[in-house]
Order: C-alpha cells, then sequence, then structure tokens
C-alpha cells in the first residue's frame, strides 16, 4: 500500500523541490559536471535503497551521456578506476551525509575531500547530498509502486 507524500503535501513539496534546485544551482556555479550531479544522486539512492528516485537518476544520467558501465560501478566506484577524483571525492562525502547517523561526517574525511574540492565544490555536493536524501525518504516512506 502506497501513499503519495508528495501528492498529499504540495506545500512540503514545493520546499523540497526548492531546495534540490537551490543544490543544482549551487553545483552549476561550482562548476560540478551534470553527470557528477546524477552520481551523487544515484549513490545516495542506491544508499536508501529507494528505487523511485534510482530510476530517474539512472535515466536522467544515461540521457545525458553516462555510459552503462559507469552507472553499473557507482555502487564499487572505490574498486573501479572508471570515476576521476573530483567524482570519488563527492562520492565519498556523499555516503558520510547519507550515513550521517553511524559516526557524522568525520573530520579526517572532511580534510582529505577537501583536498580536491573547493569550497563552492563541497557546499555544493553537499546540498546536493542532503536534497537526494530528503527526496529518498520521501519516496521509500510513501511507498510508491516502481513498475516498468
Amino acid at each position: 500500500m502506497s501513499i503519495d507524500l508528495i501528492g498529499n503535501a504540495r506545500p512540503a513539496a514545493a520546499a523540497v523541490a526548492q531546495l534540490n534546485g537551490a543544490a543544482h544551482e549551487l553545483a552549476a556555479e561550482a562548476g560540478l559536471s551534470p553527470l557528477l550531479v546524477e552520481l551523487v544522486q544515484i549513490r545516495a539512492s542506491q544508499l536508501n535503497g529507494c528505487a523511485h528516485c534510482l530510476r530517474a537518476h539512472i535515466r536522467k544520467a544515461a540521457g545525458a551521456g553516462e555510459t552503462p558501465e559507469r552507472l553499473g560501478l557507482v555502487a564499487a566506484w572505490r574498486e573501479a578506476a572508471y570515476f576521476d577524483e573530483t567524482e570519488r571525492a563527492a562520492l565519498e562525502l556523499t555516503e558520510a551525509i547519507t550515513f550521517v547517523a553511524d559516526g557524522h561526517v568525520p573530520e579526517e574525511l572532511i580534510a582529505g575531500v577537501r583536498k580536491v574540492l573547493t569550497d563552492a565544490q563541497y557546499t555544493a555536493v553537499a546540498w546536493l547530498a542532503i536534497a537526494i536524501n530528503t527526496y529518498n525518504r520521501a519516496f521509500i516512506t510513501g511507498h510508491p509502486e516502481v513498475a516498468p
């Protein structure tokens, strides 16, 4: 049984959409590629098990030119040489934010990521991760059917 948390709470959904839009603007201003933005959203959605968001962001990434190999390897990005230093830093930060209850975002992780990402890029990735985690929680809680 599902409940449409987005449709049933338009003011809240609009606020989340505004947050997501602002995070995307930050990413563009920081010079992050649209593909990196999708990788962040895919990784958080994988970790949270959000089929709705995974389907949406995999489609967006593929439509923007992401390769099937890289899409298939996002879950194993640490072991795959398909991702550059900036993408790796973004994925690492995304994982820490997604699992914030498991030890917060450790100072040593922040220090390592900030050696790669500029302040603007770090800020953008953080807000992208926060926004997609919010969407993941809304869709997972609402249990929408994800069918072909």
